[in-house]
């Protein structure tokens, strides 16, 4: 028999448990002033990529000659114009939705491949966990930046391949994480009982391993958001990912590396559209940990 403490929890807003769950969220939430911050960011960074098209002044990628390194404050462009004449702000509304695709995309491609990967090494252990593991370790050996370097020059620019390279290089922290979990459950009472049934393999690992392990992935899952768009405004920066046509907070910062002394608004604003994004992220994160981990429950 199943004990209860180890079933899956119905979704919030479903029964007792689920309503004191939503509580607790809000309660913490309401007692975070940094996490009503992050979460206030985040609405704020998802309402812009959807609405882009309804927010921009101008088309992003049209080319004005003419109207090349205007300052911000100039009449019909509120944070001034880069070295083709393209709208600043036109351009920092639709590189969100760069953003936000590319972090959100390649993490979700990643957490798919490693939570595979360490519930197949935890679970069944042996040469299946010694492979799985090893090959982390060689993908840790080297330094992820100069592995989505060579990938890119080999793949070619393009949203897609972004995507793929930046999530096969994020699946190793979730196979370590997910491993490391599914090790200390797979000798559970809940478990032998699954096994005692003639449950085996993956509809175990998938109905009674995995619901425990959900919190720590989307606490980690959150992190990984932030730091993947970081690593994607950096490979832009270097000109690799997606065209240069294409508006990118990444590309804005590398298009205004010659111009930081003449036009600093060209590197400021994309810099600090990342920053704020990046921070609103962490914040929303810590709150999570705070809420799912349940380490600190009992402190809340």
């Amino acid at each position: 028999m199943v004990e209860p403490e180890a079933q899956w929890q119905p979704p919030d807003g479903v029964g007792a448990a689920g309503a004191a769950k939503s509580h607790r969220m809000w309660r913490v939430l309401l007692r975070s002033p940094l996490g009503m911050i992050g979460a206030g960011i985040m609405i704020v960074v998802v309402l812009i990529a959807i609405f882009a098209p309804v927010l921009s002044p101008h088309n992003p990628t049209a080319i004005h000659i003419l109207h090349r390194l205007k300052p911000p404050g100039t009449p019909g462009h509120v944070l001034g114009t880069d070295s083709l004449g393209r709208d600043i702000l036109s351009r920092l509304l639709y590189g969100s939705r760069i953003s936000l695709t590319v972090g959100i995309s390649a993490v979700v491609l990643g957490a798919l491949i490693g939570v595979s990967a360490g519930l197949a090494a935890g679970y069944y252990g042996g040469w299946v966990d010694d492979v799985i593991m090893r090959i982390v370790d060689i993908f840790l050996a080297f330094p992820g930046i100069l592995l989505a370097i060579a990938a890119l020059a080999v793949l070619g620019a393009g949203l897609l391949n972004l995507v793929l390279v930046l999530g096969v290089l994020n699946w190793t922290g979730y196979a370590r994480l997910v491993r490391g979990e599914v090790l200390s459950l797979r000798e559970k009472e809940f478990i032998e009982a699954a096994r005692a049934t003639g449950a085996r393999g993956w509809p175990v690992m998938m109905r009674h391993v995995l619901p425990n392990v959900v919190a720590p992935l989307i606490v980690v899952g959150s992190f990984a958001v932030a730091s993947t768009i970081l690593t994607e405004a950096a490979l832009e920066f270097l000109g690799l990912g997606l065209p240069p046509s294409v508006a990118s907070w990444g590309a804005m910062l590398a298009g205004g590396e010659n111009y930081l002394t003449s036009a600093w608004w060209l590197a400021a604003f994309p810099g600090l559209a990342i920053m704020i994004t990046v921070l609103g992220i962490n914040l929303l994160g810590d709150w999570l940990r705070d809420v799912l981990d349940p380490r600190l429950r009992g402190t809340l």
